[in-house]
C-alpha cells in the first residue's frame, strides 16, 4: 500500500503546483497527426548509442537501436504506421505496423502490430522523451518494454471530458514450446525475466487465447496527465499441448502512471502489478521458477537548470525504482531474493536541440540478496 501511495502522491502534489503546457506525443501520434496532406508519406527515425560501465566489469559500447519510421496517408480517414528497428546493429524487428481508419475526429479503428498500452515507457520510449541513458529497469522487468502484439481495437479521445482511450484485443505471450506430439519442451517465462521471454513480437505469432488490453489517459488538469491501464487474458500454447496442465497461465495486470510538468520542473511515476494464475502447474510442467505475482514502481523528479528563454535544456533528475518478479510465489517455489530489486539513478539530460540529447547518469543497484552494484552510463539520442 505504501508503494501505491507514493505514486498517487506525485499526482496530487502536481495538482497543487499549478499550470503548465503541452501533452507529450510518441512516434505513432506524431506520424498520425503530422501528415496533413490528403495523401503523402511521413518519414522519421530515432536512435540511441550508449556506454555502460558497471563496477567490476568491462565497459560496453553499443548502437543500442536505430529505428526507421514510415507513415502513409491514403486519404483523410486512412493511415498506415510502421517502425523498423535495428537493435545492436545486427538484429532487425518490426516494432509497429498498423492500419488506422478514422470514423471521426474522436474514434479510430486500428488493426495490426501495435504497442500494448501499459505504463509510460512502453508507448513513450523515444530517447528524447525520458531521462536516463537506459529506460527504467522496472519497465523491462515487469511491463515488459517494448511489448507489442498483433490485434484489433479502437482508440480516440473526448476533449469534452479530457480523456484519451484505447481498447484492443491481442494475442498474448507464448508460454511454452512443444515437440508437436504433446510434450512440453520448455517454458518461455520465469523468475529472472518474468514475462519478457514470452513476447511474440508479431513473428508467426501463436494464437489460441484472446487477451484484452485497455488504457485511459486523463489530461484535464494543466500540466498533469494520469493513466490507468489493464491487461487480462491467458498465455498462448501450441495446439498439441494446450490441454496439458501447466501449458499456459492466466494474467491480470493493472497499472497507474502520472506525468507532470510546470515551467522548469517535471515529475513522473508509475506503478504496475501483475497477478499470474496456474503458475504452480506451469513450473512443474516446465521446470521454471515463475512467480504468482510481479510488481514494480518508480518515482522521478527533474529540473531544467537553464532558463526558459534558452532553446537548449540541461535537465537534472533523480529516479528511484523498486520492482520484484517474485512478489509472491505458489506451491513449493520459494521467493528468490535476487529478483527483489531497488535502484537509484541520478544524472543529466542535455537537450542540445529539439530532437537531440546527450545523457549521463550514475546508478546504484541493490537486491534483497547480495547484489550491490554501481554503474556509469553515457549516451546520445536523436528523434526526428
Amino acid at each position: 500500500m505504501k508503494k501505491v501511495l507514493l505514486i498517487f502522491a506525485i499526482g496530487f502534489s502536481s495538482i497543487l503546483l499549478g499550470q503548465s503546457t503541452t501533452i507529450q506525443q510518441n512516434t505513432a501520434q506524431r506520424i498520425l497527426a503530422g501528415n496533413i496532406n490528403t495523401k503523402g508519406v511521413t518519414v522519421g527515425g530515432y536512435a540511441e548509442i550508449t556506454y555502460n560501465s558497471p563496477t567490476g566489469k568491462n565497459a560496453e559500447l553499443d548502437v543500442q537501436r536505430l529505428v526507421l519510421l514510415f507513415g502513409y496517408k491514403f486519404d483523410e480517414r486512412t493511415q498506415f504506421v510502421t517502425e523498423i528497428e535495428f537493435e545492436h546493429v545486427k538484429e532487425v524487428y518490426v516494432e509497429q505496423a498498423f492500419l488506422q481508419y478514422s470514423l471521426n475526429d474522436n474514434v479510430n479503428l486500428r488493426a495490426g502490430l501495435m504497442l500494448v498500452p501499459m505504463g509510460i515507457i512502453n508507448e513513450y520510449h523515444e530517447p528524447t522523451t525520458f531521462n536516463g541513458v537506459e529506460r527504467p529497469s522496472m519497465d523491462a522487468a515487469i511491463v515488459p518494454t517494448t511489448w507489442r502484439e498483433i490485434g484489433v481495437g479502437v482508440s480516440g479521445k473526448s476533449n469534452e471530458i479530457s480523456l484519451r482511450y484505447q481498447a484492443y484485443i491481442f494475442n498474448g505471450f507464448q508460454s511454452t514450446l512443444s515437440d508437436g506430439n504433446g510434450t512440453i519442451l520448455s517454458g518461455q517465462l520465469g523468475g529472472s525475466k518474468a514475462l519478457r521471454g514470452g513476447r511474440q513480437k508479431g513473428a508467426k505469432s501463436n494464437f489460441n487465447n484472446v487477451n484484452f488490453s485497455g488504457k485511459l489517459d486523463y489530461y484535464g488538469l494543466p500540466g498533469l496527465r494520469l493513466g490507468l491501464s489493464g491487461y487480462f487474458g491467458r498465455t498462448q500454447s501450441n495446439v498439441d499441448v494446450e490441454s496439458v496442465d501447466g501449458a499456459d497461465i492466466g494474467i491480470a495486470m493493472v497499472g497507474f502512471d502520472a506525468r507532470y510538468s510546470k515551467k522548469r520542473f517535471s515529475a513522473r511515476g508509475q506503478f504496475v502489478h501483475g497477478n499470474l494464475t496456474d503458475t504452480d502447474a506451469y513450473n512443474l510442467a516446465t521446470n521454471s521458477d515463475l512467480g504468482s505475482a510481479l510488481q514494480g514502481y518508480y518515482v522521478e523528479a527533474a529540473y531544467n537548470l537553464l532558463s526558459l528563454n534558452k532553446k537548449q535544456q540541461l535537465i537534472s533528475f533523480l529516479r528511484y525504482e523498486d520492482y520484484n518478479t517474485h512478489t509472491s510465489t505458489t506451491g513449493n517455489l520459494a521467493k528468490n531474493n535476487q529478483y527483489d530489486m531497488q535502484e537509484w539513478t541520478l544524472g543529466f539530460s542535455y537537450k542540445i536541440a529539439n530532437g537531440a540529447v546527450v545523457k549521463a547518469d550514475y546508478q546504484f543497484k541493490k537486491n534483497a540478496a547480495d547484489l550491490d552494484m554501481k554503474q556509469l552510463n553515457l549516451g546520445i539520442g536523436v528523434w526526428f
